[in-house]
C-alpha cells in the first residue's frame, strides 16, 4: 500500500489468477486495511491488477483440502477477510473501488462494501457462491440487500446471474460507469477529491448511514443530533462555515482546497 497527498492505493496483487482471494491475500487485505487508519490516510482508493477486480475466493487452495481441514482454512480465510472489511466500514476515510473486468463472489462484497464504485463499462458481476455449493461471505448478504433490495439480491444470489456494469448502476450497486480507458484516472480523481475533503464528517456520515435501517427513528434522530454536534465544534466544522461565510474554498485540517465531485 501507498499513500499519496493523503490517498491510500491498495492494489489486489494476484492479477494473473484474477485476484483471487487466497489465505495470503486476505492476511495481507487486513493488514492494508490497519495501515489505514493512520492519520495521514484520507481516502482510501481500493482496486485490482490485472484485466480483474476481484474473481472471489481461490478455489484452486481450497480444492486442496477436504473436510476438517477446509472447514478450518474457510474459517482463517475469512476472519482476515471480514477484519479488512470491519476496518474499511468503521475507519473515517471514504473507500472508493475501482472496478474493471470480472467481479465475482467475495469481490462483489468488496465492491459493494465501497462507499463510492466506479466501474469500468466491461465490468461484470455475479455472485457465483450457490453455483458451487456454497454460501455467501465478504458481508453479501448483508450489503446487497441494503443496496439492491432482499428480492432482488435473492435473485442474483440464487441464480449467480451475470449483470452489466450499466445494470449494476441502475440496480444501485455500482456508483458510476465509465469506459474502461478513463477508469483508472476518473476513481484516483474521485478518491483525491475525497482526500481534500472534511474527513472526520465523512466518517460520522458513513457510519450513520450505516446505522440507519437498523435503528428506529427516535433513536436515530438523537444519533445524528450527536455527529452533528461534534462535527460542527471540530476544527473541520470550524474551517467549513469560515469558508462558506468567507465564500471561499475550505482548507481541511490535513488537506487542500475542497471542491465538489
Amino acid at each position: 500500500m501507498e499513500v499519496l497527498d493523503g490517498v491510500a492505493d491498495i492494489v489486489l496483487c494476484r492479477g494473473e489468477r484474477g485476484n483471487a482471494i487466497s489465505l495470503d491475500l486476505a492476511r495481507e487485505l487486513r493488514d492494508a486495511a490497519q495501515d489505514c487508519l493512520s492519520e495521514n490516510v484520507r481516502a482510501v482508493l481500493l482496486r485490482g491488477a490485472g484485466r480483474s477486480f476481484c474473481v472471489g475466493g481461490d478455489l484452486r487452495e481450497f480444492s486442496g483440502l477436504r473436510g476438517r481441514a477446509l472447514e478450518e482454512h474457510l474459517i482463517e480465510v475469512t476472519d482476515a477477510l471480514h477484519g479488512a472489511l470491519r476496518i474499511f466500514a468503521t475507519m473515517d476515510a471514504p473507500l472508493v473501488a475501482q472496478v474493471q473486468g470480472a467481479v465475482a463472489g467475495a469481490g462483489v462484497g468488496l465492491a459493494a462494501a465501497a462507499d463510492l464504485t466506479i466501474a469500468a463499462d466491461d465490468a461484470t458481476f455475479t455472485l457465483a457462491y450457490t453455483g458451487i455449493g456454497y454460501s455467501p461471505d465478504a458481508g453479501v448478504t448483508w450489503s446487497l440487500p441494503r443496496l439492491v433490495g432482499p428480492k432482488r439480491a435473492l435473485e442474483l444470489l440464487l441464480t449467480n446471474r451475470r449483470i452489466a456494469a450499466r445494470e449494476a448502476a441502475d440496480m444501485g450497486l455500482v456508483t458510476t460507469v465509465v469506459s474502461a480507458e478513463r477508469l483508472p484516472a476518473e476513481a484516483r480523481r474521485v478518491a483525491a477529491t475525497l482526500a481534500r475533503g472534511a474527513t472526520r464528517a465523512f466518517g460520522a456520515t458513513r457510519r450513520l448511514v450505516s446505522d440507519a435501517l437498523s435503528s428506529d427513528l427516535d433513536t436515530y434522530l438523537d444519533r445524528e443530533a450527536r455527529a452533528l454536534a461534534s462535527a460542527a465544534t471540530s476544527p473541520e466544522g470550524e474551517e467549513g462555515v469560515a469558508a462558506f461565510l468567507g465564500k471561499r474554498p475550505a482548507r481541511f485540517p490535513g488537506g487542500t482546497e475542497q471542491r465538489g465531485l
